[in-house]
C-alpha cells in the first residue's frame, strides 16, 4: 500500500491511497504526512471560475475585480506589516511606530506567522495578493539574529526584493512623547553618505526605503506642506534612520527660521542578508507602458531642475544690411589707396 497524503477540498480532509478504503482505520501502521495549502474561499454566488478566468455575478464582485486590474497610472502603493512566530518587546514597538508612519496605507496583521522570508517566500506572495499590498515588512526575532526587520517589495505579486535589518538601538513614539506629524504627511527624505551611491547594496536599500516610505505622489508642495522628515545616514557598516519634525518660525523677514525637532522614531540598523532581483526581472518591473511615456516634443529639453528650454532654428542673416540707428560713428571711411568716385556736379535744370 503506498503512503496515503491528506488533501484539501473545500473545508474537509480525506484520504488518497491505492487499495485504501477511505476510512482512518486502514491507514494504521503506516506514516501519513498531511499537506495543508492555503486557499481563498469565495462565494460561488459572487464569483464563478470558467476556464480559469473569475467572472464576476454581482455589480459588487464586478468592482472589486476592476480594482485588481492592472492601470496604466497605479494608484498609491500599500504596505503589509507581518509579525513573525517569535517577536520581542522592542520589536513589537518598532512594528508599532513603523505602522504609524504609514498609515492608512498599511495593514498590520497582529497575529503571529510562522514565516521565513529567505528560505520559502510562498506565504508573503499569498499575504500580498490577499491584501493587494505590493510592500511589506517583516518582524522576527531569534538568537541567531535578534530584532530582525526585513523590508521588501512585491511585483506581480511575487517578491523583487528584500534586504534585511537588524535593529540594535531604537527610541519610540512613546518614549519622546512629543507632537507628531497629522497622518498621511508626505515625508522628505534624505540619504547621506557615500554608500548609498557607490555600494550595490545599499543602492537597492535606497530604492526600497523610497518606495516604502515616500508617500502619495504629488504634483506640487507647499512650504507649510513640509512637516516631516526621514533623515538616512550610511556610516561604518550601519544605517541610522531619524525622524524629525519640521518647525517654521519668525525670522523677521518673507523667508522663515527652520528648526528640526526629533518626534521619533529612531533606529540604528545593521546590515544583514539580502535577496536581489536579477537585473533582467529588475529592468522588467521597471518597465513603463506606452502609454504613460510622454510624447518626445521637438526641440524642447529640460535640465535636472525641471526648466524647460526651446530651440529655435532661423536662416542665416547678413548684418551688413541690418538697419541700424544712423550715427556718424558708424559710416563707412574710405580705405588708403582707394580711387575717390567721381562725383558729378548737379546741373541746374533748364525750360527749352
Amino acid at each position: 500500500m503506498s503512503l496515503c497524503c491528506c488533501v484539501e477540498n473545500e473545508r474537509d480532509l480525506y484520504f488518497e491511497t491505492s487499495g485504501c478504503t477511505g476510512s482512518r482505520d486502514c491507514c494504521a501502521g503506516f506514516t501519513v504526512q498531511f499537506h495543508v495549502f492555503p486557499s481563498l474561499h469565495t462565494d460561488s454566488r459572487t464569483m464563478a471560475h470558467l476556464d480559469g478566468i473569475v467572472k464576476a455575478k454581482t455589480r459588487r464582485a464586478k468592482r472589486f475585480l476592476q480594482s485588481r486590474e492592472p492601470k496604466l497610472t497605479e494608484s498609491l502603493k500599500n504596505c503589509m506589516i507581518i509579525k513573525g512566530g517569535n517577536t520581542s518587546e522592542t520589536l513589537s514597538q518598532a512594528l508599532k511606530d513603523v505602522y504609524a508612519l504609514k498609515k492608512p496605507n498599511a495593514v498590520l496583521y497582529k497575529k503571529k506567522n510562522m514565516v521565513r522570508p529567505f528560505e520559502d517566500s510562498t506565504a508573503l506572495e499569498f499575504f500580498s495578493k490577499k491584501s493587494d499590498c505590493s510592500l511589506f515588512l517583516f518582524g522576527s526575532h531569534n538568537k541567531k539574529r535578534p530584532n530582525n526587520l526585513i523590508f521588501g517589495r512585491m511585483f506581480d505579486f511575487h517578491v523583487l526584493d528584500m534586504i534585511e535589518l537588524g535593529v540594535e538601538q531604537c527610541v519610540s513614539l512613546k518614549a519622546l512623547k512629543k507632537d507628531t506629524c497629522p497622518v498621511g504627511t508626505k515625508p522628505l527624505l534624505v540619504f547621506a553618505g557615500e554608500l548609498f551611491d557607490t555600494d550595490r547594496e545599499h543602492q537597492r536599500l535606497k530604492s526600497v526605503l523610497t518606495d516604502f516610505f515616500c508617500g502619495p505622489r504629488v504634483s506640487a508642495v507647499r512650504l507649510a506642506g513640509l512637516e516631516h522628515v526621514l533623515h538616512f545616514t550610511a556610516l561604518e557598516g550601519k544605517i541610522y534612520m531619524r525622524s524629525y519634525r519640521v518647525l517654521l518660525k519668525k525670522s523677521g523677514c518673507r523667508t522663515p527660521r527652520v528648526e528640526l525637532e526629533d518626534m521619533g522614531p529612531s533606529f540604528d540598523f545593521i546590515m544583514r542578508r539580502s535577496h536581489m532581483a536579477s537585473d533582467d526581472l529588475y529592468r522588467t518591473a521597471h518597465k513603463k507602458p506606452k502609454g504613460v511615456k510622454p510624447k518626445k516634443k521637438k526641440n524642447i529639453s529640460h535640465d535636472a531642475f525641471g526648466t524647460r528650454f526651446g530651440r529655435l532654428h532661423m536662416q542665416k542673416q547678413n548684418l551688413d544690411k541690418l538697419q541700424t540707428r544712423k550715427m556718424k560713428g558708424l559710416r563707412k571711411r574710405k580705405r588708403r589707396g582707394e580711387p575717390a568716385e567721381s562725383v558729378s556736379p548737379k546741373t541746374a535744370k533748364t525750360d527749352n
